[in-house]
C-alpha cells in the first residue's frame, strides 16, 4: 500500500450520525485507489475522498476495524462516514470499476505492442476480475471486455474476425452494437485467450467448440458460455453472460399485466398438467419459468429441472444440467428425475417427440410440467407439439396453458421525446444519448399473451383443430394478443410503436 509521509499519531474524526444517501458525494476512483480492490471488498471499506488534510473513509456495521486502523496508519488523519452495508459494496464496486479501463481504452493501449508472443502469458489465479491488475496486455483487455458487458448488462459478447479487422459487439437489450475494433493482428491471441479461460483446445481451430468460465465481476458471479466457430478470416467466438443472481426474478418486474399474472398464478398453482413459455431465442422464456418457480413453496414442493445451461441458481430447488456430449439428454435425464419423486418438473426446452412424450406423460401421473417450446403464439404452440409426434388426445388431456411472450425496449427516460404525429396525436419517440448510447432505448420489458385450456380448447386441440381456430377460441375467452397487450405500454409512454411493430409484427 502506498504510503503518505509520515505524520503525528494518527487519529479518527467520526461524523455525528449517519450519512442520508443523499447527502453523500459520489466516491472518486482515484481516492478508492489509494488503496487495492480485494483489500476494500475485504474489509468493506472505501477510501471515498482525498482532502488536503485527510481522508474520507466510508464504513459500514461490517467494516473491519483492522482494515480501518490499517489506514489511519498509513495515511494519518481519516474522517470516517457510516453508510448502509448494501449501499456500501455496491460504492466499492463503481469505485474500482473505472472508465479509464473500458475496452476501447485498452484497445488503444494493445495496438501499440509489436511482440505478440509476450501477449500469450499464462491466466492469473484472480478471483475477481476487478483485483486483476496484470500487465499483459491482452488479459487486460479481455477483463476490460468482460467488466464492460457485465456493467452494461450485454448478454452476449461477439468477436469476430473481418478481412482487415476485427470487431467486438455487445447485444445489450436484444441488439447489437459495435464496442471497439482492434487490429486484425490481435484477434488469434484474443481468442486463444478466451478458449485458455473456458479450458478449451488452443490448438484446435478447424471445428467448432464450446466451454464456460466462471469467474465473479464487482462480487457478483457470472457464468459465461463460449461457443467459437471458424470462419473464412479466422476463429469467431461468442460469449453468452449469465448472472447467477436470482434475486431479480419477479414477474411483476418482467413486466406482467396483473390480470395476466392472477391467471397464470392459478396455473402453476395446479397439481398437475403441463404449462408452456413460448417465443423466439432471447424473448426472456426462461427467466419467466425461474420467476415462476421462485413463487412456489419449496419447503414442501419437490422441484426438480432439466436445463441447458443452468441460467440461475435458485435456493431449494434440484437443477440438472445437460450435457449431450456424455449422453446426458433432456430426455434421459428426464427419465431419472420422474424416479426423484418431484412434485414440479422444469424442462428448459421440449426439442424433439422424446423430451415431449416424457414431458406429457409425467404431468398425467401426477406431475406439475414447466417447460418453453420455440413457437411464435399461444396458438400455434398446439400444432407444434402434434407435429412432432404428440397424439391430439393426450395432449389435450395434459394442457393447462401457453404463454406467448416477447421482449420490447423501453424507452430512454433521459432523451425520449414526445412527437404530435399527423393525426393530431402524440407518441413517444426514441431519440438517443450518451446514457442510453445513442439507441434511445435503456432496458426492457415483457408482453405476454396467455392462452387458457378450456373445455371448448380441449376438444379443438382433440380433432386436431388449426391455429387460427384455437387462437379465436382463445380470443372469445378474453386473451389478449402480444399485439394487443403491448398497449399498455404505448400509452403509458414506455416504448415506441416502432418498437412495437418490430418485435410484434404488428401493423
Amino acid at each position: 500500500m502506498t504510503q503518505m509521509p509520515a505524520q503525528t499519531a494518527p487519529s479518527q474524526r467520526p461524523l455525528n450520525g449517519d450519512a442520508a444517501a443523499g447527502e453523500r458525494a459520489a466516491p472518486s476512483p482515484l481516492a478508492a485507489r489509494l488503496v487495492p480492490y480485494g483489500f476494500a471488498r475485504g474489509g468493506q471499506i472505501l477510501v471515498a475522498h482525498q482532502h488536503a488534510d485527510s481522508l474520507e473513509v466510508w464504513i459500514s456495521e461490517r467494516t473491519s476495524e483492522a482494515a480501518l486502523a490499517e489506514i489511519a496508519r498509513n495515511y494519518g488523519v481519516v474522517s470516517v462516514v457510516r453508510v448502509p452495508a448494501d449501499d456500501l459494496a455496491q460504492a466499492i464496486n463503481q469505485a474500482y470499476a473505472r472508465q479509464d479501463g473500458s475496452a476501447a481504452q485498452v484497445v488503444g493501449e494493445v495496438e501499440g505492442e509489436v511482440d505478440l508472443s509476450r501477449l500469450m502469458q499464462d491466466i492469473p489465479e484472480v478471483e475477481d476480475l476487478l483485483e486483476s491488475e496484470d500487465d499483459a496486455p491482452i488479459i487486460r483487455m479481455i477483463n476490460a471486455l468482460l467488466t464492460q458487458a457485465a456493467r452494461e448488462q450485454a448478454s452476449d459478447i461477439h468477436i469476430e474476425p473481418f478481412e482487415n479487422a476485427s470487431v467486438v459487439r455487445f447485444r445489450v437489450d436484444g441488439t447489437l452494437r459495435d464496442v471497439v475494433r482492434p487490429k486484425k493482428a490481435l484477434h488469434g491471441a484474443m481468442i486463444s485467450r478466451i478458449k485458455i479461460m473456458a479450458q478449451i483446445d488452443i490448438a484446435e481451430k478447424r471445428l467448432p467448440q464450446d466451454g464456460r468460465i466462471t469467474l465473479r465481476v464487482g462480487g457478483r458471479p457470472v457464468d459465461v458460455r463460449v461457443s467459437t466457430l471458424p470462419t473464412g478470416h479466422g476463429e469467431r467466438a461468442v460469449l453468452r453472460l449469465l448472472e447467477k443472481d436470482a434475486a431479480r426474478l419477479n414477474l411483476e418486474a418482467l413486466g406482467m399485466a396483473s390480470d395476466t399474472l392472477g391467471q397464470f398464478d392459478k396455473l402453476i398453482g395446479k397439481p398437475h398438467g403441463i404449462v408452456l413459455v413460448t417465443g423466439p431465442t432471447g424473448s426472456g422464456k426462461t427467466t419467466t419459468l425461474y420467476a415462476s418457480m421462485s413463487r412456489l413453496e419449496t419447503a414442501t414442493t419437490n422441484i426438480m429441472t432439466v436445463e441447458d445451461p443452468i441460467e440461475y441458481d435458485l435456493s431449494g430447488i434440484g437443477q440438472t444440467q445437460v450435457n449431450e456430449r456424455i449422453g446426458m439428454t433432456f430426455a434421459r435425464a428426464l427419465r431419472s428425475i420422474l424416479r426423484q419423486d418431484p412434485d414440479v418438473i422444469m424442462i428448459g426446452e421440449i426439442r424433439d417427440l422424446e423430451t415431449a412424450q416424457i414431458a406429457v406423460q409425467a404431468s398425467l401421473t401426477g406431475h406439475l410440467v414447466l417447460a418453453t417450446l420455440h413457437t411464435n403464439d399461444a396458438a400455434s404452440a398446439v400444432t407444434r407439439l402434434t407435429d412432432m409426434g404428440v397424439e391430439p388426445y393426450l395432449l389435450a388431456s395434459s394442457l393447462l396453458g401457453v404463454l406467448a411472450q416477447r421482449l420490447v425496449r423501453r424507452l430512454c427516460p433521459v432523451c425520449r421525446e414526445e412527437r404530435t404525429e399527423e393525426d393530431g396525436s402524440k407518441r413517444w419517440h426514441p431519440v438517443g444519448c450518451d446514457r442510453c448510447g445513442q439507441s434511445g432505448y435503456a432496458g426492457r420489458r415483457g408482453v405476454y399473451e396467455l392462452l387458457l385450456i378450456d373445455e371448448s380448447i380441449r376438444s379443438l386441440i382433440h380433432r386436431n383443430a388449426a391455429d387460427a381456430e384455437i387462437l379465436e377460441a382463445g380470443r372469445s375467452q378474453g386473451m389478449r394478443t402480444l399485439r394487443e397487450d403491448s398497449e399498455r405500454w404505448l400509452a403509458s409512454g414506455l416504448t415506441s410503436r416502432e418498437e412495437v411493430i418490430r418485435v410484434t409484427g404488428g401493423a
